[in-house]
């Protein structure tokens, strides 16, 4: 299975935290509406509308019965060093445009780059081709399933641009590396650290869609995402290990890496402190533990057991060769007892600096807040156009997604999130009815089933609990459950206080393969009595 993420922010009251802190967590029905920033003018000088307009009266014309257009720029830029020297950068642009139609119940879909009116009106032209092949195909096989879509209010020309305040791009590549540099430079120096990586990775998203209903959208979004590791070598004995910042990727700008939003100074003081402890920690011992999960570990359990598995396509069966399909089945909605009466988990497309937050999906469906599971129980999906239709929902709620002006859209997932308690305690609190438990901070590896059901977690540390203290870390240790038994024994939730919105800017999905970005928010929790196991001795068996 594709790597589906990298760390995000761990939160207590005490120095614990490294200091760091994040707004708190917006009322869940508070859309992510954007600061007054202006659509990147490149874009706008592209021949967005009369090359929609080329397309679709084609493919009116050649009797589609639905048409979209969506022509794309996405910049990438990332920098990598190693040592606080250059190790690599990279900078790409893609550019270019899809059209997708629906023919007699059968998809066909094109995508081109040159971008003219005449050639627009050719690519139309071979995705009606692609439908009617893909039809008779379907119905030579004996297949009488048509491919209907839930009706959507029409949006016209409305536009849409995510909230932040610099825009990366606009920010020298020398003034990125000597950021990056100084920050190295900073671990370097420290004892007991051998090395050092750096990277950063920058994303502007833009996208122009229309169809044969008037939804027109024109929208842009920027992500940013760093992280250090600092290793760690005891030259006498070989051994070794690392440790990375906790910052997580956000759907912000520059500010992220020099303003309040995180406290990068905290971090990287505690950072080799803490890794120096990790070098000296006990092996855990196997065994049933009371687990304090940290925001910065439990976003992923979140993501691979939750996130996925309540994505309808899995769950119907639909998606498969990639990653699986889902435990959560449709017959089971509204009774299945996903965990604990504390779950309350919302599946989200407009909270404010979410990865998956966008205005409008790449069906023309307007962004949304829902729930996937209320009291324990599971009560709706992540859903697109044609499955919102196929299974009798009223209206998809925004989730279709294509990463690239070359592919089809899919569904995605959203911003997958458990929602703290209104008068939740902090994490000390949690540690308080805790005699023997860890306490997991990072996210580092994992497995899981491909029905999302089986899995096991590491973390990068976890320090012992002792009769609600705090009693150092112990290392090479791995939770292990069952989905539903694991958010079964979940026995508290955090506050507010420690909500942090996590998340991956490469979840992976589809074939072929497309890779989006997503954030997952939670508070701190406690699990009961849950199955550690020591990985070393796992691994020598």
């Amino acid at each position: 299975m594709m790597r589906c993420g990298r760390p995000c922010g761990a939160r207590t009251a005490t120095l614990r935290d490294l200091g760091a802190r994040l707004p708190p967590i917006p009322p869940a029905d508070t859309a992510g509406a954007p600061r007054e920033r202006a659509v990147d003018p490149l874009f706008l000088a592209l021949p967005l509308r009369s090359l929609a307009d080329a397309a679709l009266t084609r493919a009116r014309q050649l009797g589609a019965g639905h048409a979209d257009f969506r022509l794309e720029r996405v910049r990438s830029a990332s920098w990598r060093l190693r040592d606080a020297r250059p190790a690599g950068t990279s900078d790409s642009v893609q550019l270019g445009f899809a059209v997708r139609v629906l023919l007699d119940g059968a998809w066909g879909f094109a995508a081109g780059v040159d971008l003219t009116p005449e050639a627009a009106a050719e690519v139309a032209a071979q995705a009606v081709a692609v439908a009617r092949l893909s039809g008779g195909i379907s119905r030579a096989a004996g297949s009488t399933e048509r491919v209907e879509l839930a009706d959507e209010p029409v949006h016209r020309d409305v536009t849409w641009v995510s909230s932040y305040e610099v825009n990366p791009f606009e920010v020298p590549d020398a003034e990125k590396t000597a950021l990056l540099a100084e920050r190295s430079s900073r671990l370097l120096a420290a004892p007991g650290v051998s090395h050092v990586q750096a990277a950063l990775l920058t994303v502007q998203e833009n996208k122009f869609y229309a169809d044969t209903a008037g939804t027109m959208t024109t929208q842009q979004r920027v992500r940013l995402y760093s992280d250090l590791e600092a290793t760690s070598v005891d030259e006498r004995t070989g051994a070794f290990d690392s440790m990375r910042t906790l910052a997580p990727p956000v759907g912000r700008g520059y500010e992220y890496l020099t303003g309040s939003e995180w406290d990068w100074d905290a971090e990287l003081a505690e950072l080799p402190v803490l890794l120096a402890e990790k070098m000296k920690a006990p092996s855990v011992r196997a065994g049933r533990y009371d687990l304090v999960i940290d925001p910065s570990n439990l976003w992923l359990t979140i993501h691979e057991s939750i996130g996925h598995a309540t994505e309808l396509d899995r769950a119907l069966g639909y998606e498969a060769a990639y990653a699986g399909t889902s435990f959560a089945t449709f017959d089971q909605l509204g009774s299945l007892r996903y965990g604990s009466d504390l779950m309350h988990v919302t599946g989200d497309r407009t909270a404010e600096h979410g990865l998956s937050t966008i205005g409008y999906d790449d069906e023309g469906v307007a962004t949304q807040s829902w729930d996937l599971i209320r009291d324990g129980v599971l009560v709706g999906y992540q859903l697109d156009r044609a499955m919102a239709k196929l299974k009798g929902f009223g209206r998809s709620n925004g989730c279709a997604f294509a990463d690239s002006p070359a592919h089809v859209p899919v569904q995605r997932m959203a911003n997958v999130s458990l929602r703290p308690a209104a008068d939740g305690p902090d994490t000390e609190g949690l540690f308080a009815g805790v005699e023997n438990g860890l306490y997991i901070v990072g996210d580092r590896s994992w497995s899981i089933d491909m029905q999302r059901y089986n899995f096991q977690f590491t973390g990068q540390r976890a320090y012992a609990i002792k009769n609600g203290e705090l009693a150092g870390q112990v290392k090479d240790f791995a939770y292990q459950a069952t989905t539903t038994d694991f958010w079964g024994s979940m026995a508290a939730v955090g506050g507010p206080q420690t909500y942090v919105l996590g998340g991956a800017f490469n979840c992976g999905k589809a074939q072929p393969g497309q890779v989006a970005a997503v954030s997952h928010g939670c508070p701190s929790a406690l699990f009961r009595n849950v199955n550690v196991l020591n990985t070393q001795q796992e691994a020598g068996h």
